[in-house]
């Protein structure tokens, strides 16, 4: 049974805890969030023990392992004192907003056997997965063009955009690292563009953008474009298409349920999308649980580590890079 300690309790952390808890190979040993009132809620209502501070939840004999949900800022930090601790790693995204400090993690932790995992969740969504293992198999022949859609369903609060790190680091990181997976190839070069069409006043006040659109290639060809929105008036957009020599295939958006109504004035006509991310990659979710337990157990490779996450913020750099010069970006320079 790997115990698990959970470091920060917002959203995502409640959802990793119940995951955890609900794991039958998996136990929440232990929370901790600088919100004490917080982390009172989630550890009473999951039974189990609210930790002072992160450095107890380390140092703690019952905890083996730690997942990662608090702020961004202190993601390198706990991966450190984790790795340093023989503790199994499972960090949210992204590993920090400086590509500076990422480097200097990655050195810190350089030639450790602990197993440190990403939370880039999309990769296990079994949509996503379908599309991965037909381009392996050779179903589409050889992969010429992906084509990423993620928009949000409305905008996140003001106060949530002004910390985010921007549109490329905290929304498209995601679509990044899907890239990388689906391509199968390194990135070569970005172009990127973005505007600001949503909310204009926010984006310019936080240097910020919230519809973007960015073309990638591969040293070898395949290329690749994104589109992002922060604002999708339908519901959570996300879709993915993979085309190829011998064929294509897509992953779809996910309704609340699979029924359709025609009738006068309407035909084939669906239900609401579903939310957002929590709802739509639940599965997902429990997947990477399962992911990091196994790969915490063996002591092996995790499926999507540290390095993806580094590549993945290389991309988001490029990105930003390319917006603000109005050129194409080799990844070469970057890093």
């Amino acid at each position: 049974m790997l115990r698990i300690a959970v470091l920060g309790v917002g959203r995502i952390g409640r959802m990793h805890a119940a995951n955890i808890a609900l794991h039958p190979r998996a136990a929440l040993a232990g929370v901790f969030d600088v919100n004490d009132a917080a982390a009172t809620e989630i550890a009473t209502a999951l039974g189990t023990v609210k930790f002072a501070s992160a450095e107890e939840a380390v140092a703690s004999e019952a905890v083996d392992a730690l997942l990662i949900a608090s702020s961004t800022a202190t993601h390198a930090d706990f991966i450190e004192m984790g790795v340093a601790a023989g503790k199994p790693v499972l960090c949210e995204k992204p590993i920090d907003l400086s590509l500076e400090r990422v480097e200097t993690c990655a050195a810190k932790i350089a030639g450790s056997p602990v197993p440190v995992m990403l939370g880039f969740v999309r990769r296990f969504d079994t949509g996503h997965r379908a599309v991965k293992a037909a381009i392996e198999a050779g179903r589409i022949g050889d992969l010429h063009q992906l084509a990423i859609t993620s928009r949000d369903p409305g905008l996140a609060p003001a106060a949530y955009i002004e910390v985010s790190g921007g549109i490329f680091r905290d929304m498209t990181i995601h679509d990044f690292d899907l890239a990388r997976y689906f391509l199968g190839e390194e990135i070569a070069t970005v172009s990127a563009t973005g505007s600001r069409l949503v909310d204009p006043a926010l984006m310019e006040r936080c240097d910020d953008y919230d519809t973007v659109t960015i073309t990638m290639a591969t040293a070898g060809g395949k290329q690749c474009v994104i589109t992002n929105s922060r604002r999708a008036v339908y519901g959570y957009d996300q879709r993915v298409e993979a085309f190829g020599s011998g064929g294509m295939i897509a992953t779809d958006n996910k309704p609340l349920d699979n029924t359709r109504f025609s009738g006068p004035g309407a035909t084939g006509q669906a239900p609401a999308l579903l939310d957002f991310f929590i709802e739509r990659y639940d599965d997902a979710f429990a997947a990477v649980i399962g992911e990091f337990v196994g790969a915490a157990e063996a002591g092996r490779a995790p499926a999507v580590g540290f390095e993806d996450g580094r590549q993945a913020l290389i991309l988001a750099e490029a990105a930003l890079l390319s917006v603000r010069e109005g050129r194409t970006v080799s990844i070469s320079d970057i890093g």
